[in-house]
């Protein structure tokens, strides 16, 4: 089993989200923490991948048309770390 743990940001910003991008939230914890980033792949609508530049080193998971998930895997422990929640910008 898998631990999520998210930004102070994250949890307060939860509130604002469009239902429909909570619910995919919700729905992208629970594969999380049942199978890891590896169950993420299964699920072509999250089109998980790996960040670069800035992000170099973090993973974005889609969570709609505009909104993507930040996250970073813990260092050889079943942890992922949630930095941002946030609209592409294109």
């Amino acid at each position: 089993m898998w631990t999520i743990y998210e930004q102070k940001s994250v949890v307060k910003g939860i509130r604002k989200l469009p239902i429909e991008v909570l619910r995919k939230y919700e729905a992208w914890k629970r594969i999380v923490e049942l199978e890891g980033p590896k169950g993420l792949k299964m699920i072509k609508g999250f089109h998980d991948e790996v960040l670069k530049g800035k992000w170099r080193g973090f993973r974005s998971s889609r969570l709609g048309i505009q909104w993507r998930v930040i996250y970073k895997l813990g260092d050889g422990l079943l942890e992922v770390y949630v930095f941002e929640i946030n609209p592409h910008d294109y």
